[in-house]
């Protein structure tokens, strides 16, 4: 099966980016223990402090179907419900 590829932005709401900040660290070590997940980056960006650029890679989709599942049942679906998601998904 094909890699799967996520790549795109979020858009944080001023008043979710503090919490966002303190669980980003705990969402990326959980999706970084998953099987099949290849590299997961979701990264502050520079010049837009409420925008964080992500990049992802999953072995194939089932690994990332899962991952999807994962995250909407845990604390950083909770954190990040108010958040615009700009994503692409290749593969």
């Amino acid at each position: 099966m094909p890699k799967l590829t996520l790549k795109g932005f979020i858009l944080v709401p001023e008043s979710d980016l503090e919490l966002v900040q303190t669980e980003l660290a705990n969402h990326t070590r959980l999706t970084l223990e998953e099987a099949g997940c290849i590299t997961f980056s979701v990264v502050q960006n520079l010049e837009n402090p409420l925008r964080f650029d992500v990049y992802e890679e999953f072995s194939d989709r089932e690994s990332f179907e899962l991952h999807q599942i994962r995250v909407k049942a845990s604390h950083w679906g909770k954190v990040t419900v108010n958040v615009e998601r700009h994503y692409e998904i290749l593969g």
